[in-house]
């Protein structure tokens, strides 16, 4: 379990708290989906899960574990938005390999039929792919590096309905298998996905919801 336990982030600005006094548990194989309006600390706060970020106050763990950041980093597989902007592969299969020493390619075959790519052509480049394929190559790459917690900052964005279904249907596809949080001030997007749904405002969890609807 991940347990964020009173965390605070405050710029060096002088402005108010991003986070302030935050707690958080979030459960293996968990969805949660955190909510708000613009500067409301979605991003902030998955900045600070992922490792990107240092809390001035509060730890994070896992099963009770204390995590640094240089461990979080590790521990988090992060897909930002338009994760297809940050592509540097000049194939698909040289993208899925970057920062890899060595990875098998049953590894790669695994994770591609995971993420629903698995006739995919690796000799292609990236942006050959449509919007939905490019979102799931983006998770694939992260998954690849076996991620504890894979967080995803507005999958959705900038896609049409039917590219957003197929990120929707990947999150459908890894559910069970995968602890997920994601960023999201369209949560109805994600209707039909069993998650919880946290609310925050000024930094502060203001209200949980549970998502009952079978996926």
């Amino acid at each position: 379990m991940l347990d964020l336990k009173e965390i605070s982030y405050q710029p060096q600005t002088g402005e108010r708290k991003i986070i302030d006094n935050l707690n958080l548990k979030v459960h293996e194989n968990e969805i949660i989906l955190i909510c708000g309006n613009s500067g409301s600390g979605k991003t902030t706060l998955l900045e600070i899960i992922s490792g990107l970020t240092n809390p001035q106050k509060g730890k994070i763990t896992w099963n009770n574990k204390i995590l640094s950041s240089r461990q979080r980093r590790w521990f988090c597989g992060v897909v930002f938005q338009f994760p297809e902007r940050y592509f540097i592969g000049t194939t698909i299969g040289k993208e899925l390999k970057i920062g890899h020493k060595s990875l098998r390619e049953k590894n790669i075959e695994i994770v591609l039929n995971k993420v629903g790519l698995k006739k995919i052509n690796l000799t292609q480049p990236p942006e050959q792919l449509s919007g939905g394929q490019q979102r799931r190559l983006a998770v694939a790459v992260q998954l690849l590096r076996n991620p504890s917690i894979l967080l995803l900052d507005e999958p959705t964005a900038g896609l049409d309905y039917s590219m957003r279904n197929d990120v929707k249907n990947l999150i459908l596809d890894l559910k069970n298998k995968n602890t997920i949080i994601i960023v999201t001030h369209e949560p109805a997007l994600f209707e039909g996905i069993p998650s919880r749904i946290l609310f925050l405002e000024k930094g502060k969890i203001k209200n949980f919801m549970k998502e009952n609807h079978a996926g």
